[in-house]
């Protein structure tokens, strides 16, 4: 039967919920479990994208199941897998029936009637050589003639068929049996023999190419044995090494050889902690991970961050942030991505700025904010607090990074492990869970620079109170279930209730224990400088905090009963002193705003001017009997006295007389035309015209070869030269300082997949030149292989100083 009719056939064997499940995880499909239903569903779940959706969820054993049953294809009864992975023994067979239902449950590997193993086709494309194995004898046979075939055999000993449909079953008879396989092996000549066995113990190898017409030229003797007698089958396209047929590989391996299948995972050294320590513990971090995250978005809100030129938040900004929160740069960074990821901040210009949404969210009570930044975190497809790229050099913030799905099954894997630790227990630090981690999510990658496996995972985790203790928290139990509603109730049993009354001292502080109200935190925020932030947190009163306060109209006596309002007791005198104190001081200048001043020696002039209803449109104001201020421009405003009968004269910066005198117009200066000469025969002068100058026509003839036709928009850059190509276009827009010619040289190498070295400035402001091979534009970056680290890189095309063709030596 076909994939899609057994899958047909299982799934409508399954009991309801069985099945709600295995179309559950496959959120492509829709379940109804009618027959004619049941095929529309299996359609959809042998989609191929599907299939690369799902690896990257599932742990080690899993994918080591998987892979064997690519290796050595499908239908395959279970036994047959069981001993192929040396799952024999009653434990291990446990394990493997585990991960054969987990495979089921993603409808990645279901049995038939039979009881025979089938896979989704997709799943047999993911590995190129899965056990390092190559393609099986019977594939490797269709490139192979008749003649080939006949050598095979006599070299075999064997007596050739007539037809090439009975010499390759003759070959295929042969080598489908190991122990034959083994002794012929185990009778050649050293080198073809040592040859074979290391071709065995290792993945083919297609790095090799020859020069078609020659592959047969040149083998070496021990190549030229194994290829007679077929344990070497040459390449069809007549390029790279012969071959090793799948079942010539598993013969020299031995009876003895399994694929590695790892059903338990690493021992960690583990302690005792009691639950009442991790909640403790989850319950500080927790609680000091809120409050540094409001105080760093309050700090955005008030002095929204500047962006790079090439996008994001650098260094510099994230220290200012850090400082005014009291908070490191793991939590500045995570509280900026998290925002930024659920709409709280968006970009402004040139600056990062909260949202209207963050309005809404910066009026819930604490423990709702955090639930919600935490829900946020939890499906955050990067590693915010990371800082430093794959070369060291520092990374911004909210700069739009690619998508990484690994660094999101990094976290779900973390917590995978967390809560397959042994109640009351934990590792002894955090960064134990690194192995852990590799086996229930192998697909997830670690950090450039974790010192340890998933180092910057773990640190995430334990700011945010989700792993404390090495122990997995209730906030993390409750975070893994994927429901919002269970994360709520988590943290509302784990945060403490947010406080609404302040300790003030008479050192001019204001102590809040535990986290602060979303209007205690305001009000304090407005009428003081925070200090410290955490599980306490401090604010220190001064005359320019309360000048503040003032500033935004209130009044000493309004400031003074909304703190005695919060206090757990009455002000001290200190603080009151402070607050009467520089409320005297407020207001004695003022600032007005004016664009010019009107002064005069005669009041009674100056009070007609301020009372002129045709001036009204100049917005006079008088501040003394004698001076006025005017809104608008001094010259517009004598214009409009002047308009009016007045006769006001303007003055200079160091209050002289400005003498307004305007220099008389003149044309510009031109050639006088040539005297004509009278015609001979005339007695009057000719017509006064200029003489026309000789032309040259091979000059003019000249000049219009080379000038170019018609110039169609755009124009990009004034020269004259329009865009060739849209990628031309789209590599100008972002990368607006190269000159034209770059421009063209970067988009055609694009265009045409050649290599190019450039002239780049990394986000530290280093200036490097690389040379770049298999280019794709996805803008405003360019994903390229860098020669110089021999990895593939993401270049943001706006930091590409210079174009210039490729290094040889780079290409070498």
């Amino acid at each position: 039967m076909t994939s899609r009719s057994t899958l047909t056939a299982w799934l409508a064997g399954l009991d309801a919920p069985r099945l709600s499940r295995v179309l559950g995880i496959r959120k492509d499909t829709l379940a109804p479990p009618e027959p004619r239903s049941m095929e529309e569903s299996a359609e959809r779940l042998l989609r191929p994208g599907s299939v690369a959706l799902v690896l990257p969820q599932l742990p080690l054993p899993c994918l080591q199941v998987a892979e064997t049953l690519a290796a050595l294809g499908t239908p395959l009864s279970r036994g047959a897998l069981a001993r192929a992975l040396g799952a024999t023994a009653p434990t291990a067979s446990r394990e493997l029936d585990a991960a054969l239902e987990a495979l089921a449950d993603h409808a990645l590997v279901w049995p038939d009637g039979a009881g025979y193993l089938h896979m989704v086709a997709p799943l047999r494309h993911v590995w190129d050589a899965p056990l390092g194995l190559d393609a099986s004898l019977e594939e490797l046979l269709e490139g192979v003639t008749s003649e080939e075939l006949r050598g095979m055999l006599v070299e075999l000993g064997i007596k050739p068929p007539g037809t090439r449909r009975q010499r390759t079953a003759a070959v295929l008879e042969h080598h489908g049996d190991p122990q034959r396989v083994a002794a012929v092996i185990a009778q050649a000549p050293s080198a073809a023999r040592q040859l074979l066995e290391r071709r065995a113990k290792s993945a083919p190898q297609s790095t090799e190419f020859v020069v078609f017409g020659a592959a047969m030229a040149n083998v070496p003797p021990g190549e030229r044995w194994a290829l007679d007698r077929g344990f070497l089958i040459p390449d069809r396209h007549g390029c790279g090494p012969g071959r090793m047929p799948a079942e010539v590989t598993l013969a020299l391996r031995g009876p003895d050889w399994s694929a590695p299948f790892d059903p338990v995972p690493p021992v960690a050294e583990l302690v005792p902690v009691p639950a009442v320590e991790v909640e403790r513990e989850a319950t500080a971090a927790a609680t000091a991970f809120a409050i540094h995250a409001a105080s760093v978005l309050s700090a955005c809100s008030a002095a929204p961050p500047v962006r790079l030129k090439s996008g994001g938040i650098g260094a510099r900004e994230l220290g200012r942030i850090g400082k005014a929160a009291q908070a490191d740069d793991a939590a500045v960074r995570i509280t900026l991505e998290v925002a930024y990821s659920v709409g709280l901040l968006g970009a402004d210009g040139d600056r990062i700025a909260p949202t209207a949404v963050y309005d809404t969210w910066a009026a819930q009570e604490p423990v709702a904010q955090f639930a919600d930044l935490l829900h946020a975190w939890w499906n955050l497809q990067l590693t915010p607090s990371q800082s430093r790229d794959e070369d060291n050099k520092s990374l911004a913030a909210v700069a739009g990074a690619p998508r990484c799905g690994a660094c999101l099954q990094a976290r779900r894997g973390l917590l995978a492990a967390a809560a397959a630790l042994p109640e009351g227990q934990g590792v002894r630090v955090g960064t134990d869970l690194g192995p852990l981690v590799a086996w229930h999510r192998p697909l997830a990658h670690p950090s450039f620079h974790d010192e340890t496996p998933f180092a910057a995972a773990v640190r995430e985790a334990e700011l945010t109170g989700v792993i404390a203790r090495g122990a997995l928290s209730r906030l993390g139990a409750a975070l893994a279930t994927g429901d919002r509603e269970k994360l709520a109730v988590a943290c509302r049993r784990l945060l403490p209730e947010a406080t609404r009354t302040a300790r003030f001292g008479g050192d001019l502080t204001a102590v809040v224990v535990g986290t602060p109200s979303v209007r205690l935190a305001e009000l304090l925020d407005s009428t003081a400088d925070r200090e410290s932030s955490g599980t306490a947190s401090v604010w220190r009163f001064s005359g320019d905090s309360v000048r503040r306060a003032l500033d935004t109209g209130r009044t000493p006596d309004e400031i003074s009963a909304e703190l005695t309002a919060v206090a757990d007791g009455p002000l001290p005198q200190p603080l009151s002193y402070l607050i009467a104190d520089t409320a005297r001081r407020h207001g004695r200048m003022r600032i007005a705003p004016a664009s010019c001043v009107i002064h005069s020696g005669e009041p009674a002039l100056v009070a007609e001017l301020a009372a002129h209803r045709a001036l009204a449109a100049l917005g006079l104001r008088q501040l003394a009997p004698t001076v006025l201020v005017s809104g608008s421009s001094p010259d517009k405003t004598l214009a409009a006295l002047r308009g009016q009968g007045y006769a006001p004269v303007a003055e200079a910066a160091d209050g002289t007389v400005r003498i307004e005198r305007v220099p008389p117009r003149r044309a510009a200066e031109v050639p006088a035309p040539r005297k004509a000469t009278a015609r001979a025969g005339t007695g009057r002068s000719p017509r006064r015209t200029a003489e026309a100058p000789a032309v040259d026509p091979s000059a003019v003839a000249a000049r219009l070869l080379i000038t170019p036709p018609t110039v169609p928009e755009p124009d990009p850059f004034g020269t004259g030269v329009p865009f060739g190509t849209d990628t031309e276009e789209i590599v100008a827009g972002y990368a607006k300082h190269l000159p034209y010619t770059d421009v063209r040289q970067l988009a055609h190498a694009i265009d045409t997949g050649t290599a190019i070295t450039v002239e780049y400035v990394a986000a530290s402001g280093s200036r490097t030149v690389r040379t770049l091979s298999r280019l794709e534009l996805d803008p405003p970056y360019l994903e390229a292989l860098c020669r110089l680290r021999n990895a593939d890189r993401v270049f943001t095309l706006s930091r590409i100083q210079g174009v210039m063709p490729a290094w040889a030596d780079d290409l070498a």
